[in-house]
């Protein structure tokens, strides 16, 4: 039997695994479900069998899908290995990588990714510039960092903004509180509330930049710098916050507080990583956005890799 496989192929299916869901697995393609589905479709064609059960949710993999997908686990780390290793030749293993934060809740993703880099590149000195900034991209032209992750692209820049991930901000309010029996709160409904915040600029809050200021709306403003104490005061309806869902899932699964969207289409906020143009191409800054994105896709619901 001649095989059809190709590369692709095995990037879908370990995709299509890993999310259980077309869908997903297509965006983290960054495919159309209609090209994943071909995909899918020109394999079960070639071998004569079923690869997923397609009525189940999330899908689960039949044995010929199984076998597969094993392929795909030995060969995919292989190739990205030795595609590292190639690199490593090419421009040397040794570097910096010193990271600026401007997201308080980045570091629920970030920790892992850091652990998983330096097991592949442990030539590279790694590194958390101290401090939370409000300006991570100044810090790159003054080359106190090699990488910032932000939340806004600034076209004029000298700068390289690769997309991470984009994510769902919700509203948090109290089980209690008479916005709580909302499908969606709108700008105006936060117009007579106190909006609990971090202690950041107006243009680093998706909420503000994105929703409320656009309307007009100004609420009146509380702010902390932990995500847990931000919880405890809309818990006892101190004000209501908004978060990305990912970071307060748990805290939303034993029903300490509730989420709503915020307007009807909801509000979706976005992740890039910056870094100097002249330095984007190198080995290891681009290997460090890949593992992001995969360590996200892993452990954070409910994200899109697909901007």
């Amino acid at each position: 039997m001649q095989s059809i496989l190709e590369l692709r192929h095995l990037k879908t299916l370990a995709a299509i695994r890993d999310t259980g869901s077309l869908t997903r697995a297509a965006e983290r393609l960054h495919l159309t479900q209609s090209a994943l589905s071909h995909q899918l479709r020109q394999l079960e064609e070639h071998y004569a069998m079923p690869l997923f059960a397609r009525k189940s949710a999330p899908l689960k993999l039949t044995p010929a899908g199984e076998r597969l997908v094993a392929l795909a686990d030995g060969v995919l780390p292989q190739i990205a290995g030795t595609e590292r290793d190639i690199a490593k030749l090419r421009e040397g293993e040794a570097g910096s990588l010193r990271i600026a934060v401007e997201c308080h809740t980045c570091f629920d993703w970030l920790m892992p990714a850091m652990d998983t880099f330096r097991g592949r590149w442990p030539e590279v000195e790694l590194d958390i510039v101290s401090g939370f900034h409000a300006d991570p991209v100044g810090l790159l032209f003054d080359d106190r960092a090699d990488l910032a992750i932000v939340s806004d692209i600034d076209a004029e820049a000298r700068i390289h903004f690769a997309p991470l991930f984009a994510y769902d901000m919700v509203a948090l309010l109290a089980n209690d509180h008479p916005l709580a029996g909302k499908a969606w709160l709108s700008a105006e409904d936060f117009r007579d509330e106190t909006l609990i915040t971090y202690p950041v600029p107006d243009e680093m809050l998706d909420l503000v930049r994105q929703v409320l200021k656009p309307a007009g709306v100004n609420p009146k403003r509380r702010t902390t710098e932990l995500t847990v104490a931000m919880l405890q005061l809309v818990a006892s309806r101190r004000g209501i916050a908004a978060l990305p869902r990912w970071s307060v899932q748990h805290y939303l699964d034993r029903g300490y507080v509730v989420a709503k969207p915020v307007t009807e289409n909801g509000l979706t906020a976005r992740l890039y990583a910056a870094m100097p143009q002249e330095r984007a191409g190198a080995a290891y800054l681009r290997d460090f956005v890949d593992i992001v994105r995969e360590v996200s896709a892993a452990e954070l619901p409910g994200i899109q890799l697909a901007l």
